[in-house]
This record gives structure tokens, C-alpha cells and sequence, in this order.
């Protein structure tokens, strides 16, 4: 029978899915391998055939590894929580979860008609309460630990509650908030309750404190920096503002030197991991304290602006401060006559995110608040000024400006006008608008005298701590992460307030559950959703927290719930934590450097602090997959001579001779670029009446490669592909469009060749009659030449992640054993399981009829590579009569001519050649050519 894909890949999907073929035990005595992709947020729209690119990856190595005798975990889930499915919710009424099931079905159906080798038993949906009581009971765990500075690690609350009982805060070095109290023993023994919840909660690895947030109030939630884009958030386009919220943040900085030095230690891309470098933003410098005048110029003894620098020896060059927009000081410090000014820059600051903020190196703005502060070192006033490109979270929300050492200073110094201090070397000005970096390379000052660098900075740091206006700082530009979001479709936080202090639910009470509302809004007095709930209060005079937890909260961990999904005690049992310890092998995309990779991190760091498990890195190796791109088709539509247009449209090639309008058309109505015209006349009503100028008789379409959305009917859906191919061809054919790593354009042109390949697969195990023959001779050396050659090449290829490589490999394999015409069992079955990886439908049915127990061949041995038949012995000699190729011959490269000569004339085909003639010469070159001249 000839190759019916269709039977076929139904017949085994159903198989492995009612045997659990690809189940994995957290027991065996096989090596474990854990391979993960990130997974997918299930979306209305399915997946297009850019999405599978990075799991048919992931697969292919998976079924390998097991061919390899390793124990392999390939799980798949959701991350089910997420603002698309509240929008809808808000738009229809519709509960989130309903469209949430809904979604998870069709991913789902479209996850196994490819062919994935999953192991399903153990899938995860942060949407579900068995899954996110785990989420809740970690941040409990977060709650309850402070991070100790002395052992570099978190640590359960009550060791700091001993130490502040047994020597009060003085000794205690930790992660905290900038305002804790000193206090003694016998201090912290007359502090209330509350006062002591208050103290703790500065220490607490989860905490809650006024933060600035991207408010979008058309949404009605706070969105995170991914989520905005100039000034609008990403989804919707509503305006969002910069605004101050109470809300919890985790304290990510206590862990800011760990994250950097890990990334040391783990294979992975070299720009994920400088991306998370700049984002950690680790500098070297010194906190100084600018003590602030009063409006009379006196100074005020007990207020100052800290500042952080990283080159404390341009102090002599500072000529203005500049205060973050949102510092808590700026209402304070803005003079009457300021006022207005400070109001209305505040005002168009809230407009721009903070990524826009920092990504605009170009624009000067800023307003002078009217106050001064005093140069500690020099002594010299300097006027106080705000700023969009200074961040209240970074840093210490304040920087001073040296114009003479810094051109994005100086920019702003002679914007506003400001003075501009040079800084002497001792012999010449620094020409600053020349070269402003060499500013501050030498000081020389009445404070000191001709010191180099080296030399200055550690004596300015031990002056500045003497003076106690400052100290030598290590500073990260990585911020407490906030975790709150104003939305109802994510995990309720397990706190509840009481006299207006956060306290834990009881660890019984897990999971703390999404309580139903009538509506998915915020309510007529701005608060959150959740606060529509009816009769969800812990008790009288309680309320539970109304925030939930964020998009990045459920995929902060998952990987571990996979070790042990089923488990009601524990979020993994200790011993499935021993055994799979950490992924092996982690594929998803790179937009998710600074969010979800840097937050897991974070998680996986503190889960080992506290021992639950053992490695301090969750992700071994990331393989970052590219982006499939659409390629786009237009047709070209005619404007009259007014510009107005018609419903004529012209043909690519002809377009050149009419004013025309470029449209974008379903790529699914167009073959090899030629465009259906009745398809595309039934397409839109108002194409119904379509005229078109043809060229040969074709409409050619113009063609464009662009991001794959259904804005530019660009979208390839692979249920299509599959209806019409088969799965064992779209994995194949998405692999060979190019490198991994790489984009790369989709082109559904080239899947025929592929979907051919896998006939001509097909072919060598049947006859002409399509009957099932594979012969039990012994193979020849060509063959088993051809065979080692594709397990080197294969074994390789993946080992290495080059999989494109591979399937060019398996057409020439083919193609030889085709030529030679091979049908030997021990040649094919070894193909059938080099091949499984990449198209394992039809290499199960071939398995199986070559007389193999249904389901073992996942689990046999990938075939051992024999080096020494590839060892040039023999060589296909191509015969020449009269300089016309006519024929090649096998031949042993250890004969003679005379023996050579022999066994030609001996051939019966040859003879046919020569016609009943004698040869007149023979010319035989070895290892070359024969040719036979008559």
C-alpha cells in the first residue's frame, strides 16, 4: 500500500496516548535527562506553525536521548492565568476559565496531531488550584525568611526575631529596607506586636511598600515594563501612567550578586546572558550625602540627597543634582515660585514608561525645583533639579550632574544653562565638548593634589566614611520586583489585614481560592476586582488581600512541579527533586531574558536556601529557538486617475505601468505565489466582482517577509498543513527551513520535496505492487557505507542541535539506497530508528512491519556508528565508451588493470555497449575513470 500518512500518524498518536509510551519514572536506574520548552500561554488563536518550531526541536532530542538509554522527562502544561483571557471575560461576561478550557483544548488537539512525545500524565496549569496552592505556599515561604548578608542566603524569619531578642539590630546584617530602626534587646522586648509586624516586614523576602507602578486605568490593573510601549500599553493601546501604589515587591536585589555570578556557570546564549548582566547592572562606586539648604541658606542639619556614583573623583566637577520625578523628597523640596513648573513635568513624565525613560538618551528636559544642596567635599552650592532620566528605583532616585566628565550631563547643563566646572589635569582644560570621557582622569584641587585615579578614589571613599558623608558602595540597577497585579484572573495572595497589617493564612487553608465575582472590572471606587467578591473575608474586621499575583508567579517554578505533579503533600517530593534536579535542556524564546528566566533564577536560588532543592541554577542549558517569519502576499489593486481606487487588480509583474495599492491577501488562497481568483473573489464580499489583469494567464502575487500575524493574513495554520501532508512532514520540513537558532521565512512552497522524501522512504520497504518486501540477505559494502554515514551524520547533527543538516543528510541516504536499489532488513530497520526522531509516525509503522512488538521503538538502541565502513575499499567506477558515460561498476580499489579488465569484459550489460566490437584501448585510472575506446 502506498504511504497513507493520514491512517497512519492517527493509528500511533492513539497508540502512544493509550499506553503512556513516553511516561517517564522517577525511579529508573537509567541516566535522567530532563528536557523542558517554555510553556505556552494557551491563546484563542492557536498555534500557527511558527509556535511548534522550538517543541519539534525539543522532541527530536528527547526521542534521541531515549534511543541513548537515557530515562527522558519531556512534560508539557499551561501557563494558564493571563490578562488576554480577563479582556474577554470583561468584553462577554464569559468566565476565564471557560475560555481558558476552551483554549487549552485546542492546543491540546493541535500538541498531539504533531506527534509530540510528551509525557502527558504529568501536565500543569497555573490556572488550577491543586497547582497554584504550591505558588501561594512558596510566597509564604518568601514572607516568612529574610536574607542574611553574613551566610549569603535566606533564612527562616525567626533567626532574625532570636537576634533581635538576644542583641537588638546592631550586629544584624541583612537584605532590607533603607529605614530600619536601631534599636537594643530590651528595645525590641517593649515594641507591640504591630510595631514588631511593621519592623519585620523591612526584612521580609516578600513585602509590601508605596512603589511606582504602570497604571493603565482603561484595563484597570498595574502592567509590567514588557507590557507598556511609548506610553501604551501593548495590549489595547490605552494610556498607562507612571503612578505610586501600595504593592507587594519581592526582594530580587538580595540575590542580585548570586544571579550574576551564576551566569557563569551555565551553557547558555552569550546575549541572554549579557542582557541579564545589564539588567543586574552591577557598579562599583560611593554614596555621597549633599546636605539640603533651607529657603533662608541655612543648612538643614538632619536632611540630605544621597547619591550614588561610580566616579566619585569627578565630585569636584558637579554643577547640579537631579531627583527622580517620583522621589518622595520632590514636593518637599519645590520652592512656590517652582510649583507649577515641577507639577506640570511630573505630570508628562507619567505618560512614559520606565523603559522609555531609560531607552531616551536623546531628549533634554527636566524642571529646577528652586532648592540647593551643599557639595560635601567642596563646599560648593548646587542647585536641585528633577529629571525623567533619573528612576526613583535605582539607585538612590538621585544623581549628580557632572557636565565636564559625562556628555549626556553636559547635554543638560548647557540645555538649562547651567555652570560647567572643568576639571584640571594640572596642566591643561579638558577641551569637554571634544572629548568628554577624559574629563576626571587626574585630579588636581586645593583638596588633592595631582593623584591619579587609582589613588583618589580609595582616598576620597576613606575621607567621605570619616566625614560620615559617605562610603565605598557596590550599587545593582536591579530592582525589587513589584508582584502585585489589580486583575481577577491570577492566584490570590494568601495574606489577610488586620488593624491594616499583612498576616499569612494558615498552611491548612491552601489553596486560597479564586472567588467568583459578577463583573471583571475594578469597582465604581477603584479597587480591584476581587473586591466584588461576596462574603470572601477571613473574619469580622479582616479582609483578604485584593491584588493577585502576577503573570511571572506560576512560571517562576513549574519545572519542579513537573518532577512530581501529582503530589498533594508537597509541591515535589523530595526524592523526584534528588533524582531530576534540574533541566538538562530548556528551549523558548529570548523575549523572555530579564522576565521569566531572571525570576525563576530568583525563585530557584531561594527554594535551595531553605533546602527543598538542590541546585542552585534550574536551566543547564537554554537553546533560545528563532523566529519563524510570515511570508506575506499582496495583490495590487488600481487607482484611477483621481487616486480613487478600483476593483481591478493588476498582476505583480505588470504593475509598474498603473498607479496601484498594495493589499495584503490570505497566503492560504495563493500556491507558489499564484492566487486562487475564485478563492479570493469568495474571500470578501467586496472582492466578489474582482477584474484582474493577468500575466501568462496567471495572477502573480507580490511577496514580503514579515512577522506572522492575522493582521497581514499571513498566518499558516498547521492543521492545514497536516490535513494535506501529514505531521511526520510539517516536523521535518520546519526543521530543514534553516539553523534553529536562526528566523527565518516560512514558505510553504518547499514542503513538497519533503513530503516526497518520505514516499521515496516509503518506497524502499515495498515493491512495485506496494507490497510489503525487505529481504534478509547480507548487505554490501555500499550500503553499509551508506548507513554508517547517516548514523555519524545524524548523531552528530543532533548532539550539536543542527537539525536542519540532518534532514538534507536523510534525502541523500535515501537517494543512495534508492540508486542501490536496497532493500535489506538490516540496513532499513537501522534507517527506521535513526529517522524516528524526526518523523516518528511513519517510522513506528515501518518498525512494525518489519516484524518489531508495537511501542519498543522508543526504546531501543540508536545504532552504533562502525568507522571502518567508511573506509574507502571499493569505488564505483564510472565506464566510459568512446568518452560517453554508459555505466558505473563496483569495484575493489586493490586490483590491477588486467584484473579490472576482466571482470568488465565479463559483464553482460557492458558488453551490450561494445556492440560486438573490440576494444582498440582501454584507459583505466585508479580510483578514477575507465574508458573504453572501440
Amino acid at each position: 500500500m502506498d504511504y497513507q500518512f493520514k491512517e497512519i500518524e492517527q493509528k500511533w498518536q492513539k497508540f502512544w496516548a493509550d499506553h503512556q509510551t513516553f511516561k517517564a519514572e522517577s525511579n529508573s536506574t537509567k541516566p535522567k535527562y530532563y528536557v523542558l520548552d517554555m510553556f505556552p500561554y494557551p491563546s484563542g488563536a492557536g498555534l500557527h506553525v511558527g509556535h511548534p518550531l522550538g517543541y519539534i526541536a525539543s522532541d527530536i532530542f528527547s526521542r534521541y536521548k531515549r534511543l541513548k538509554g537515557f530515562n527522558v522527562l519531556h512534560p508539557m502544561g499551561y501557563d494558564s492565568f493571563g490578562l488576554p483571557a480577563e479582556q474577554y471575560a470583561i468584553q462577554t461576561g464569559q468566565h476565564p476559565a471557560i475560555t481558558t478550557e476552551a483554549n487549552i483544548a485546542t492546543y491540546r488537539r493541535q500538541l498531539d496531531q504533531i506527534g509530540f512525545s510528551f509525557d502527558w500524565s504529568r501536565e500543569v496549569r497555573t490556572s488550577e488550584p491543586s497547582y497554584y496552592k504550591w505558588t501561594q505556599w512558596i510566597f509564604m515561604q518568601l514572607f516568612n525568611s529574610w536574607y542574611n548578608l553574613e551566610n549569603d542566603r535566606a533564612e527562616d524569619i525567626t533567626t532574625l526575631i532570636e537576634k533581635f531578642n538576644t542583641s537588638g539590630s546592631a550586629d544584624v546584617k541583612a537584605a532590607c529596607d533603607e529605614d530600619v530602626k536601631s534599636f537594643m534587646p530590651s528595645d525590641w522586648a517593649t515594641f507591640t506586636d504591630e510595631e514588631k509586624q511593621i519592623e519585620l516586614l523591612k526584612y521580609r523576602l516578600t513585602y509590601l511598600r508605596e512603589s511606582t507602578v504602570n497604571w493603565c486605568a482603561a484595563l484597570g490593573t498595574v502592567l509590567a515594563n514588557d507590557e507598556v510601549k511609548d506610553g501604551f500599553s501593548e495590549r489595547g493601546g490605552f494610556p498607562v501612567e507612571q503612578k505610586k501604589m501600595m504593592q507587594w515587591s519581592m526582594r530580587i536585589t538580595a540575590y542580585s550578586e548570586r544571579l550574576l555570578q551564576g551566569l557563569d556557570t551555565i551553557d547558555w546564549p552569550e546575549p541572554i546572558k549579557e542582557m541579564q548582566r545589564n539588567w543586574i547592572g552591577k557598579s562599583v562606586g560611593a554614596s555621597v550625602k549633599f546636605k539640603i539648604e533651607t529657603s533662608d541658606s541655612e543648612l538643614r542639619t538632619s536632611d540630605y540627597i544621597e547619591v550614588f556614583t561610580t566616579r566619585v573623583d569627578t565630585i569636584f566637577g558637579v554643577s547640579y543634582l537631579v531627583l527622580a520625578p517620583e522621589h518622595e523628597w520632590v514636593a518637599e523640596l519645590t520652592t512656590p515660585e517652582q510649583k507649577q513648573d515641577i507639577e506640570n513635568y511630573i505630570a508628562q513624565t507619567r505618560k512614559k514608561s520606565e523603559l522609555d525613560r531609560m531607552a531616551d538618551t536623546k531628549t533634554v528636559s527636566g524642571a529646577f525645583t528652586g532648592t540647593y544642596v551643599i557639595n560635601p567635599v567642596s563646599g560648593e552650592r548646587v542647585p536641585l533639579w528633577i529629571a525623567d532620566y533619573v528612576l526613583a528605583g535605582y539607585g538612590t532616585g538621585a544623581v549628580m550632574g557632572v557636565p565636564s566628565g559625562d556628555q549626556r550631563d553636559w547635554l543638560f547643563a548647557t540645555h538649562f544653562n547651567l555652570p560647567i566646572i572643568q576639571i584640571l589635569d594640572g596642566q591643561q582644560d579638558i577641551d569637554v565638548q571634544a572629548d568628554a570621557t577624559k574629563a576626571g582622569t587626574y585630579i588636581n584641587s586645593g583638596f588633592i593634589n595631582g593623584l591619579t585615579y587609582k589613588e583618589a578614589v580609595p582616598f576620597l571613599n576613606n575621607w567621605l566614611e570619616e566625614n560620615k558623608v559617605g562610603k565605598a558602595k557596590v550599587n545593582f540597577r536591579q530592582r525589587d520586583a513589584i508582584f502585585g497585579r489589580q486583575r481577577y484572573w491570577g492566584e490570590p495572595i494568601p495574606v489577610y489585614f488586620k488593624d491594616g497589617l499583612p498576616y499569612l493564612v494558615k498552611e491548612e487553608e491552601l489553596p486560597l481560592i479564586l472567588p467568583e465575582i459578577d463583573k471583571y472590572l475594578p469597582t465604581e471606587t477603584g479597587e480591584p476586582p476581587l473586591a466584588r467578591a461576596e462574603g470572601w473575608v477571613p473574619k469580622d474586621g479582616e479582609h483578604y488581600e485584593l491584588s493577585t499575583m502576577p503573570g511571572w508567579a506560576g512560571s517562576s517554578w513549574y519545572w519542579y512541579r513537573y518532577m512530581d505533579a501529582n503530589n498533594d503533600a508537597d509541591f515535589a517530593s523530595k526524592e523526584a527533586v534528588e533524582y531530576w534536579k534540574a533541566v538538562d535542556l530548556y528551549i523558548g524564546g529570548s523575549e523572555h531574558a530579564t522576565g521569566h528566566l531572571l525570576y525563576s533564577r530568583f525563585w530557584n536560588k531561594f527554594l535551595k536556601d531553605l533546602d527543598y532543592t538542590q541546585e542552585e541554577e534550574p536551566f543547564k542549558k537554554l537553546i533560545n529557538q528563532g523566529m519563524i517569519q510570515g511570508r506575506s502576499n499582496f495583490v495590487y489593486r488600481i487607482n484611477d486617475e483621481n487616486g480613487k481606487p478600483t476593483n481591478t487588480y493588476v498582476s505583480a509583474g505588470l504593475r509598474k505601468e498603473y498607479k496601484t495599492s498594495a493589499l495584503h491577501v490570505d497566503v492560504n488562497i495563493v500556491e507558489n505565489d499564484t492566487l486562487d481568483l475564485n478563492k479570493f473573489k469568495a474571500w470578501r464580499e467586496e472582492y466578489a466582482n474582482a477584474e484582474f489583469i493577468l500575466e501568462g494567464g496567471k495572477y502573480i502575487c507580490g511577496v514580503e517577509v514579515e512577522k506572522m500575524s492575522k493582521s497581514k493574513f499571513n498566518v499558516v495554520n498547521p492543521d492545514d498543513l497536516i490535513e494535506r501532508y501529514g505531521a511526520d512532514t510539517l516536523r521535518m520540513y520546519e526543521m530543514f527551513l534553516g539553523p534553529l537558532e536562526q528566523s527565518k521565512p516560512w514558505n510553504t512552497n518547499g514542503i513538497e520535496g519533503v513530503f516526497k522524501f518520505l514516499r521515496k522512504f516509503w518506497r524502499l520497504f515495498h515493491n512495485e505492487a506496494w507490497e510489503f518486501t525487505v529481504s534478509d540477505t547480507e548487505p554490501t559494502k555500499a550500503e553499509l557505507k551508506s548507513l554508517h554515514k547517516i548514523i555519524k551524520k545524524v548523531q552528530e547533527d543532533i548532539e550539536r542541535f543542527s537539525f536542519n543538516t540532518s534532514v538534507s543528510s536523510f534525502m541523500i541516504a535515501v537517494n543512495e539506497l534508492t540508486d542501490l536499489k536496497c532493500n535489506k532488513r538490516s540496513i532499513l530497520q537501522d534507517m527506521v530508528v535513526i529517522l524516528s526522531p524526526y518523523a516518528p509516525h511513519i517510522c513506528e509503522e515501518l518498525w512494525v512491519q518489519l516484524g518489531n512488538e508495537a511501542g519498543t521503538l522508543s526504546y531501543t538502541a540508536f545504532p552504533v556508528f562502525n568507522p571502518e565502513h567508511l573506509v574507502e575499499d571499493e569505488f564505483a567506477y564510472p565506464v566510459s565508451v568512446n568518452g560517453k558515460m554508459k555505466m558505473n561498476l563496483n569495484l575493489s580499489l586493490t586490483l590491477a588493470q588486467p584484473e579490472v579488465e576482466a571482470i568488465l569484459f565479463a559483464n553482460e550489460q557492458f558488453q551490450k555497449f561494445l556492440d560486438g566490437k573490440a576494444p582498440k584501448k582501454i584507459i583505466f585510472v585508479k580510483g578514477k575513470i575507465i574508458n573504453v575506446v572501440v
